[in-house]
């Protein structure tokens, strides 16, 4: 879907050739409360029928109207956005969305007028979410119904930037969406290993990927032991983004990959095993953030590491009881083979000591035990680390897409005690997403770690059924935050701009001043169009 970023008035909108109008109006005026009371049929229709009482003033209330006088586009929908907060926007364009959604416009415009640049990327994220549909393995796919959206701002400059951001996001997220989505025949190890050598190829990407003899001669005994059972061959991927000074410590992301959950010789019952194959929405998470990093290129260094396998009962499955050796040298008994998540992310923490990183991430749909405690509303959020947590909140915050910090005494460590290894894999029922975090922690020795439970947040089930892309928005919030929390940090002597970049800084310099000076004509001017793929 192309998302394009206009400065429109009422009346530009209302002669504008989309198939259909969405216009956001708040409680205190309407969205071009800058213009001439006279602006464009469009707007005049709004603001009468707010006028009029005949839309309410509850957030995500709709007035649907079809061919109005002096309006170009045959539908429009009046939504009621509230006090106009990104949460507020979302709910009202979730709500027009399904207000139109049949027959779906092929191309949409979007009135927001004196918009925020947050408010900005919620309306946006909002409009892609609903309208998403997934038809990889259908045998008659239909193309998505919403090929083109138009976003009419008073000031496209003004939210330029929240664009571009929203857009990659967008982006990131329905990549996660689509491999998540995909059944597990056709979203294998390899075909995980596939896309991020894809990835690869873009600009400051670069990406190995690891197979079963390389993965055996690291040592990285727990994460062999679950792959062991399949007839799919395991893949370790490592993702690099350099986009900072090659003497930055990077921020790496661990997203564990189960291509598909079985539970192994601990077997899952069948009702909704089929769900199972969303168990790698941690690795979704990581290659959808890659993707945006790809698109928005932000001063940052950043790893991400899969380890990508099957968790099958085959004959030579590890069984309950045995005993395993960690990359770390740590030994662990395996209480119950359905605990393999766990197993294969200890590995690759401890290989994420060796890039001496900034923060260590790790997402994973780990636990069904944090859906009972959180559901799915908000992603569990593990660290010993204030400073780490606290920003994770914030961005997941700014992003709507939430997490909840969670304890880790290391009285909930009690329960991983073995008598035949150094750890068992499980501490029983009680606190089950805590003591499986307490697990992890265990190889996070010198790391700034935090874990990410996202069990109750990758996916929708029930007629629903489908992947969030959660929490690749949280994520690419986080690296972004992260990225100028780095530039201020940076001493004088590595602030100074290469020639190139000092040349765009320049560029864009005179152009804002340029765009300054022509503010006063601009309603005399041609509409200015930023466009944007996602």
């Amino acid at each position: 879907m192309d998302f394009e970023l206009q400065d429109l008035g009422g009346s530009q909108a209302s002669a504008l050739a989309v198939d259909a109008w969405v216009v956001l109006w708040p409680d205190a005026c309407g969205p071009v409360a800058a213009e001439a009371p006279a602006s464009g049929p469009l707007h005049d229709w709004a603001q009468d029928a707010v006028a009029q009482h005949d839309i309410g003033a509850e957030v995500g209330q709709c007035l649907v109207a079809h061919r109005l006088p002096g309006v170009q586009a045959r539908r429009v929908v009046l939504v009621r956005t509230g006090a106009q907060s990104p949460a507020q926007i979302r709910k009202a364009v979730a709500a027009a969305w399904a207000a139109l959604k049949s027959p779906a416009p092929a191309r949409l415009g979007l009135y927001l007028g004196a918009v925020t640049g947050p408010a900005l990327q919620a309306a946006m994220q909002a409009l892609a979410d609903a309208s998403y549909s997934y038809t990889t393995t259908l045998s008659k796919p239909k193309p998505r119904q919403l090929q083109h959206v138009v976003l009419a701002v008073a000031d496209s400059l003004a939210v330029q930037g929240a664009f571009e951001r929203a857009c990659a996001t967008v982006q990131g997220v329905e990549l996660a969406k689509e491999w998540a989505n995909r059944p597990g025949n056709h979203a294998t190890p390899t075909h995980l290993a596939t896309v991020a050598q894809q990835l690869g190829k873009k600009n400051r990407m670069a990406v190995e990927v690891l197979g079963p003899k390389e993965v055996a001669k690291l040592g990285m005994g727990a994460f062999l032991a679950v792959a062991q059972g399949s007839e799919q061959p395991l893949r370790f991927i490592v993702l690099k983004y350099q986009g900072g000074a090659k003497h930055d410590a990077p921020v790496v992301l661990v997203g564990k990959g189960i291509t598909f959950d079985t539970g192994g010789i601990s077997l899952k019952p069948g009702p909704e095993m089929d769900e199972m194959k969303f168990d790698m929405g941690g690795a979704a998470s990581v290659l959808g953030t890659f993707a945006a990093l790809a698109e928005l290129q932000p001063a940052i260094n950043v790893v991400g590491l899969i380890p990508a396998c099957e968790n099958m009962p085959d004959g030579r499955a590890i069984k309950p009881g045995d005993v395993v050796t960690s990359m770390s040298g740590q030994t662990i008994e395996i209480l119950n083979t359905d605990a393999e998540g766990r197993l294969i992310l200890c590995d690759a923490l401890t290989y994420a000591q060796r890039f001496k990183p900034r923060a260590v991430i790790d997402i994973a749909t780990l636990t069904g035990a944090c859906v009972i405690a959180l559901g799915s509303v908000r992603a569990g959020l593990f660290s010993p680390e204030d400073e780490l947590a606290q920003h994770l909140t914030e961005a997941g915050a700014a992003a709507l897409d939430p997490c909840w910090r969670m304890p880790l005494d290391d009285e909930y460590a009690e329960g991983l005690k073995s008598n035949f290894a150094d750890m068992g894999n499980v501490g029983g029922r009680p606190a089950g997403a805590v003591t499986a975090a307490k697990f992890l922690q265990k190889f996070t020795q010198g790391l700034n770690w935090a874990h990410l439970d996202i069990a109750g947040v990758a996916w929708k089930g029930g007629q629903a059924k489908g992947a969030t892309g959660r929490p690749v928005a949280l994520l690419v919030q986080y690296l972004l935050d992260e990225a100028a929390r780095i530039q201020a940090q940076a001493p004088a002597r590595d602030s100074a701009p290469s020639p190139k970049l000092a040349a765009k800084a320049s560029a864009r310099k005179a152009h804002s001043a340029s765009s300054e000076a022509k503010k006063t004509d601009k309603a005399a001017k041609p509409a200015k169009k930023r466009k944007g793929a996602a």
